[in-house]
């Protein structure tokens, strides 16, 4: 079968009605610039990008060098199509506008521009998460407050996993499908077609470092599954945890498995640890339309207001039965309490 490009498949999905011209474009855009990022990432110490660029972001947290490049990169190829009205980063704290000098479009483009930073040095895979959404109609100079619409108005939502491969995971609610990076060509390929992920699973990633500050909810899940065979849950789970959102969740996407990130006592009054506009949101997309599931723990995360650009919430996704499992678990604890 005929090799199909990214671009090839874009103009698809433009003639089937399910993309504009001004989306396609955005997403060529976006995936030639997570290139630039991908030959950044693979140099290493010989490019000299490794270790910390002296400075912290928006969150307070200690930028790495290539946070900030892949940042510059996303700002830099974005600003000049036509396709944006406006972007906004997690590395920074206000929307970026599109220069005055070029045209604007009709899209806002949300990003986390290299998830799982902290890995960078020790060589271990890393990703950009973007998200897609529709500008208010009348609004040419968009403000915080246009960005703050619900997951369910997503238009589009992906991910590119920096690894042995440079993998582009995408979605524009018609199914989530894989693009592998042909780097003799120098084009995105399609290697998956509507992805599905098992409903049932025998894989969690949790960070177990943090176990004591759970919920008891939380604890009581985890307890279950490692009792294995012989607990309540009868049979053996296996756990993993990269610590790089975007290898946590295309391993789910790829084999199945759930990711856990829940509320703790160290993070309650923050919310929780991942963000929704930049990380949950774009991921839960891509997650449900692979046929899995993505809560809070206590409500569909695609269905949140948003009250805040980098407002944080807890999240569980990936193979619907167990995701649906700990969320129960966390609706009657919320019930027994009340």
């Amino acid at each position: 079968m005929k090799p199909v490009s990214l671009i090839q498949f874009l103009i698809e999905e433009r003639r089937a009605g399910r993309i504009n011209a001004e989306l396609s474009l955005l997403i060529e855009v976006v995936a030639r610039a997570c290139k630039r990022i991908a030959v950044a990432t693979s140099k290493g110490a010989l490019g000299g990008v490794l270790g910390n660029a002296g400075s912290d972001n928006v969150q307070g947290e200690a930028q790495k060098k290539l946070d900030v490049i892949s940042n510059e990169i996303l700002l830099e190829a974005n600003a000049w199509g036509g396709h944006l009205a406006a972007c906004a980063s997690e590395e920074m704290e206000d929307p970026q506008p599109i220069p005055d000098m070029y045209p604007k479009g009709n899209h806002l483009l949300l990003f986390d521009p290299l998830d799982g930073s902290s890995n960078i040095d020790v060589n271990i895979s890393v990703g950009t998460i973007f998200s897609v959404l529709r500008c208010p109609e009348h609004v040419t100079e968009p403000k915080v407050e246009d960005f703050l619409q619900p997951g369910t108005q997503q238009l589009a939502a992906g991910y590119v996993v920096y690894g042995p491969a440079t993998l582009l995971v995408l979605t524009f609610g018609h199914g989530t499908h894989e693009f592998t990076l042909d780097r003799e060509v120098g084009s995105f390929v399609l290697s998956r077609r509507d992805i599905r992920i098992p409903e049932q699973t025998a894989e969690f990633a949790i960070n177990m470092s943090n176990q004591r500050h759970w919920e008891a909810p939380m604890q009581r899940y985890v307890g279950e599954l490692l009792a294995g065979k012989e607990g309540p849950r009868g049979k053996d789970f296996n756990m993993r945890w990269v610590a790089s959102m975007v290898a946590d969740v295309h391993r789910i996407i790829t084999r199945g498995g759930v990711f856990f990130y829940p509320l703790d006592a160290k993070i309650k009054a923050k919310g929780g640890k991942l963000r929704l506009m930049y990380e949950a949101n774009p991921m839960a997309f891509i997650v449900e339309q692979a046929g899995g599931a993505a809560t809070t723990g206590r409500e569909r995360i695609l269905d949140i207001q948003p009250a805040g650009l980098h407002q944080r919430v807890p999240v569980f996704l990936g193979s619907r039965g167990e995701v649906e499992v700990a969320t129960r678990y966390h609706r009657e604890a919320d019930v027994a309490h009340a």
